[in-house]
């Protein structure tokens, strides 16, 4: 009976989670991506409307997450060297990190993927409401081409396909 207990309360949990998941977004496939600037940590100004007939990569993390961190290098040696060369814009947003935290954080981990800070939560609030790490592919036409929120095997390859679609079209 324990055991039966268990596995209902669990699944209420699960149930819950999901529920809360689906609402923890705040952008749509098919929406024209939210507008920003942003100042990466190598100095360089990104309007995210200036980027249109590029395919970009919004990557939300922070430097306490354990996914994040596992996720990160995944970026860098995966993602990075494979699209950096064609219309492709790559940027991994630190949620709620100073510009001085992201510059010791990147150097710690020896990742040269670009990153700005977003210490207020003001662009990471335009896409979700909680939850990361957390993966937006924005495609050549400035709209939403896919959303993905945690890290693993199976959704790193389907963030690779959903770019590399993009970058067809």
């Amino acid at each position: 009976m324990i055991k039966i207990s268990v596995i209902i309360i669990l699944g209420f949990a699960s149930f819950s989670f999901s529920q809360e998941a689906d609402t923890s977004t705040v952008v749509q496939l098919g929406q024209v991506a939210p507008n920003f600037t942003v100042q990466t940590l190598d100095g360089e100004t990104i309007q995210i409307s200036d980027l249109k007939g590029k395919v970009v990569l919004l990557n939300f993390f922070a430097t306490w997450c354990g996914p994040c961190n596992e996720e990160l290098p995944e970026l860098e040696k995966t993602i990075w060297p494979k699209f950096r060369d064609k219309d492709y814009v790559q940027l991994s947003i630190g949620r709620e990190h100073t510009k001085e935290e992201l510059l010791k954080f990147r150097k710690g981990k020896e990742l040269t993927i670009p990153m700005a800070s977003d210490p207020e939560r003001k662009i990471y609030s335009m896409f979700a409401k909680i939850y990361i790490p957390r993966n937006v592919v924005i495609g050549k036409d400035g709209k939403i081409a896919y959303l993905e929120m945690g890290f693993d095997e199976e959704k790193g390859a389907a963030l690779i396909q959903a770019i590399e679609d993009q970058l067809k079209l």
